[in-house]
């Protein structure tokens, strides 16, 4: 996790995925639902997956998450994807997710995890990744 004592701290990885939380996705205190957070942290892990297994794939595992500071309704909420290691069926992605308000340029950082994935078939069965050379 990058600092947050950073002069100009910046996103890791590819932005996969860019969308506005609503009232709908809050909590009774106003703020976004961490679980609202955590799904679309999976579908754009997931969307990398799929483009880096060239088909399907599925959510196998996700690892420890803190969560820096509320995500507030109407912000920006960028999800960063960067591919951390490739097995012969699996695929270790880190999500770093981003908010900037209605209001302002500035960037925040909210949270990161790292999700893994394998490669499936048609039929749900484990396959390998295709080479990515």
């Amino acid at each position: 996790m990058s600092t947050l004592n950073d002069d100009n701290p910046m996103p890791l990885g590819e932005l996969i995925l860019r969308i506005i939380p609503f009232p709908g996705d809050t909590n009774a205190n106003g703020d976004v639902f961490a679980g609202w957070l955590v799904k679309q942290m999976d579908i754009a892990a997931a969307t990398m997956a799929a483009k880096i297994s060239q088909g399907r794939s599925a959510t196998v595992a996700m690892d420890r998450m803190e969560f820096l500071s509320p995500v507030r309704v109407g912000s920006q909420v960028g999800c960063y994807c960067e591919l951390i290691e490739i097995g012969r069926s699996s695929m270790n992605i880190k999500v770093e997710v981003w908010t900037m308000d209605r209001y302002s340029e500035d960037r925040r950082k909210v949270t990161e995890g790292r999700f893994v994935y394998v490669a499936i078939d048609e039929v749900g069965r484990i396959r390998e990744v295709p080479n990515q050379s």
